[in-house]
């Protein structure tokens, strides 16, 4: 321990934080490369799913393949999610414990320059597989309706994400022979499942590096990479960044999330009727879900830390 008033003689890199969270930070801006409607910090309700579709597929595989049970997820407050482990387990990670789950998590690799992102191993690991039947949910309305993945002019990019021995030359010109994403794709799945070729696991690539988490591993790893604190304010956008009930995100609407200048609104108009005085302000405001997700995520993890409690007391007394 260390007084605080000797704290600015003492280096800052030797101040290393004994617990934190483990955290994931989702940002579409990731996802550039695959989506056709929006670019940078733009989104809309086309791209949307891709935040759906992350929030699915970490929270089931950090539940049933690490044991984790308190997971709040929050709504960055423009581009993104983020995600807060806040099991003991998790807060006590090393930097090495950290970036093992953070890379057993990331299948979409590589940078600008690499076309084809994600690479199955046989057999595909039974995680891998749960994903795909989450991405297969949406796939066709977000991939081949919403961004029309194999529009004609993206047809060569779908492509090149093939192998060549598992190409037909005359692919292309197949493809182009329907008139629109849905049909294509399923011609796509035709020829490459026909006998001889066996490659039904290049669709499953093709889908994992289209709508697959964009995890950043650094992210996760380190210990003092900061994350916007529920219920801060974006500075660009004004929005408050609200939980997010995981149960239910399919109906979290990025665009009804509160801003700022809302919440004093709705605060000073209902001040007005004096009845409402004996009510809580956000109670009173737009941030009443979000606040009630909050209380019921913090009630589970004090139920939890009293067991521990409780549990560490009775092997004493065992002692």
């Amino acid at each position: 321990m260390v007084s605080p008033r000797l704290s600015k003689t003492i280096k800052a890199s030797s101040f290393v934080a004994e617990e934190k969270e483990l955290v994931f930070d989702i940002d579409m801006t990731d996802y550039d490369d695959v989506r056709s409607c929006c670019s940078g910090a733009q989104i809309c309700k086309r791209c949307w799913p891709l935040m759906i579709i992350a929030i699915k597929i970490l929270d089931k595989a950090l539940r049933d393949d690490f044991g984790f049970d308190h997971l709040l997820w929050v709504y960055s407050g423009r581009r993104g999610v983020h995600c807060w482990v806040c099991d003991s387990t998790a807060r006590k990670l090393g930097p090495s414990g950290r970036a093992a789950i953070a890379e057993y998590l990331s299948i979409v690799k590589g940078g600008e320059n690499n076309v084809k992102k994600v690479v199955l191993q046989e057999p595909i690991h039974p995680f891998i597989e749960r994903s795909i039947e989450i991405i297969e949910e949406f796939f066709e309305g977000y991939a081949l309706v919403d961004q029309d993945i194999l529009r004609s002019e993206n047809i060569s990019k779908i492509i090149d994400l093939i192998p060549e021995r598992n190409r037909n030359d005359n692919l292309q010109k197949i493809l182009l022979s329907a008139n629109n994403s849905i049909s294509r794709w399923n011609l796509l799945t035709k020829e490459l499942e026909r006998p001889g070729v066996h490659a039904g696991r290049v669709l499953k690539e093709i889908m994992l590096q289209y709508c697959y988490p964009r995890l950043d591993v650094n992210v996760s790893r380190g210990v003092n990479h900061l994350l916007k604190s529920p219920f801060s304010v974006h500075p660009k956008t004004g929005r408050v960044c609200v939980p997010i009930d995981q149960t239910d995100v399919e109906n979290f609407d990025p665009f009804a999330v509160p801003t700022i200048s809302q919440l004093i609104d709705e605060i000073n108009t209902t001040s007005e009727n004096e009845e409402n005085l004996k009510i809580k302000d956000y109670k009173r405001t737009s941030l009443k879900e979000g606040v009630e997700i909050f209380e019921n995520f913090l009630k589970q993890l004090k139920k939890t830390w009293e067991g521990a409690m409780i549990k560490e007391s009775d092997l004493r007394m065992e002692l």
